[in-house]
Formats: structure tokens, C-alpha cells, sequence
């Protein structure tokens, strides 16, 4: 069985994106379609990188720490008013500054929110909220607060708990916001993400607690009109879910106790949402309509096509 996202303008088809998608319960692949496809994992990974440098704090500290920090600490951000504002007030807080954040600094990707700001900073960066916990975690254990190298002590904490999680030791590269990335099958990121889920449903450690926080405060996960929070706010039952990057989207279902994993293979934004929708009424999650990555629009707004799943 095969999964494509085909792409109309009027009624004549103009691309066509293949995607794969596996589905993780109870220790196995109980689904899957298309190619168990290596993928870098990119933002899907920051619930786990989020556990492991807050498992370097002081307890005191990490019981102090609210939903919405932690949701914005796993977050890629849309860099909205409010995201800013809250990672700002978290450095502050926690004692740290904005020029030690090594995330970089890019515009907004909230349109109006990046045409308000003439000179982005670190705190805009859509990492910033998990940088922010890095930098804290290195303070506390007195590492080089210089977090980036794929050397440095709490990256191979990073890489080790993805191993223990999966069974396997992931490559390494360079992610966008220059900390060490990691690559696993598709089948090893839905075991990633059914242990999340299992972390969710047991209410054990910081990990189920993310997730909790991540499901409860979605808008700073993510942001306005973004694909992470339109799914678990129009989700027919628990979901915490998480966009990677190129075309990677993962989720965790607590009630289920189960984790799904879905690729985009070309990396289409837009394909992988109507992907995402498919693949979760497959297994009866329903989420509200309208879907409007259904919908190919002009810069005028005016409706010119279509998007669909096709079951091959």
C-alpha cells in the first residue's frame, strides 16, 4: 500500500508528493505504508532534548517550571509577540541572556509579526525556547556554555537517550539552528514517539509531563494557523505532535499508548499536512474541517485547486 498527496490546479494534476507513515504500539510496527525512509529528525526531536537538559536542573527548579514554558522549551516557534515575550521572561528568570542563546537569530515566521520587527535577535529564533533550557542545563553542571559541538557533554546525553530509546545510535549532522541532529528510520522515530506516548499515559518522569504540557499549551509549541496546533486543538482525542523539518510530522497518542511517525518524502509543507489528516482518520482520529491545506489559493486568496490523498 502507498500514500501520495496530489496537488490540482482546476482539475488538471500538477505534482504529486509520495509520503510513508508507520505506526508504533505495544514494542512493534503494527502499520506502515510506503519505505521505512532514514530522516533526520530535526524539531521532532526537542520533547527528548527538552527531558534530558531539564534532568540537569536542580529539582526545585524544574517542579517551578509552568506548562507553557515547557510547551515553548520543545517548541519551533512562530516567533509571535507572545512566544518572545515568554522565552525572554524564562532567561530572565533562569539567569541568562539573550546573546548566549547559540541559536541564531531569523526573522518571524508569523508574517505580520516579522514585518513589526526590523532586526530579529536570538529570541525570535523558533529554537529559542529550547536553547534557553540548554544554556540554563550547562550553567547548572558548569559545561561550556558554548552547547553546539556534537562533543559537548549534553549532546551525547541528547544522542544517547535517543539510542536507549530506539535501540539505535543515530548519525549525526548539523541541524538549522546549529546543535547536532540526528537520523533514524521512520520506524524508530514512531517508537520514539509511542514512548513518549507511554510517558503521557503513565504520567511518569518529565518526559510524560512535556508531553502533557506540550498537548494543553499547543499555541507556544507552535503558533498561529500552524499545523503542530491545528491538530491537537481539532483532534478528536489526546494528541501531542510535533513538525520536524522537510517534511517530517510525529505523534503521540497517550491513549493509545502509541506513536506515529509520517515523511513528506519531498518536503512539501502542504502535502504533508493533507498527508497527516489521511493517515490519522485511517485510524478514526477525526479533525474539524475545514482543512485548509485542502486548498490551493493565489496571492489573492482566490481558491484555484486542490489537494488530496490518494491510497495506492
Amino acid at each position: 500500500m502507498g500514500l501520495a498527496v496530489e496537488s490540482l490546479r482546476g482539475t488538471q494534476r500538477e505534482t504529486v508528493h509520495m509520503l510513508s507513515a508507520c505506526f508504533y504500539q505495544d514494542g512493534a510496527v503494527r502499520w506502515a505504508v510506503g519505505d521505512d525512509v532514514v530522516s533526520f529528525w530535526r524539531s521532532a526531536a526537542k520533547p527528548f532534548q527538552l527531558c534530558v537538559s531539564l534532568e540537569q536542573l536542580p529539582a526545585e527548579l524544574t517542579r517551578s517550571i509552568s506548562d507553557r514554558e515547557l510547551s515553548i522549551g520543545a517548541a519551533s516557534h512562530s516567533g509571535e509577540p507572545e512566544h518572545v515575550a515568554l522565552v525572554a521572561a524564562m532567561l530572565q528568570r533562569l539567569g541568562g541572556h539573550a546573546h548566549e542563546l547559540q541559536c541564531g537569530a531569523h526573522a518571524p515566521m508569523h508574517e505580520p509579526s516579522a514585518r513589526a520587527v526590523a532586526s530579529p535577535t536570538q529570541l525570535h529564533s523558533n529554537c529559542s525556547g529550547k536553547h534557553t533550557f540548554m544554556l540554563t542545563a550547562c550553567r547548572y553542571q558548569h559545561w561550556p556554555l558554548d552547547y553546539r559541538p556534537a562533543d559537548h557533554p549534553l549532546q551525547q546525553r541528547n544522542r544517547e537517550r535517543l539510542a536507549s530509546i530506539t535501540g539505535n545510535t543515530p548519525e549525526i549532522a548539523i541541524d538549522g539552528c546549529s546543535i547536532p541532529t540526528f537520523a533514524s528510520a521512520l520506524s524508530a522515530q514512531a517508537k520514539a514517539w509511542a514512548y513518549l506516548a507511554c510517558a503521557m499515559a503513565d504520567n511518569r518522569d518529565e518526559l510524560g509531563r512535556i508531553g502533557w504540557a506540550m498537548h494543553r499549551e499547543p499555541w507556544f509549541m507552535s503558533g498561529t494557523d500552524r499545523l503542530d496546533a491545528t491538530v491537537v486543538l481539532r483532534a478528536s482525542e489526546p494528541l501531542t505532535v510535533k513538525i520536524g523539518a522537510e517534511g517530517l510530522f510525529c505523534i503521540a497518542m497517550p491513549n493509545r499508548r502509541a506513536g506515529l511517525a509520517v515523511k513528506c518524502h519531498s518536503g512539501n509543507s502542504d502535502a504533508l499536512a493533507v498527508g497527516v489528516k489521511a493517515v490519522l482518520e485511517h485510524f478514526d482520529v477525526r479533525l474539524a474541517e475545514p482543512w485548509p491545506w485542502c486548498e490551493v489559493r493565489n496571492v489573492r486568496d482566490v481558491l484555484v485547486g486542490q489537494r488530496r490523498a490518494i491510497w495506492q
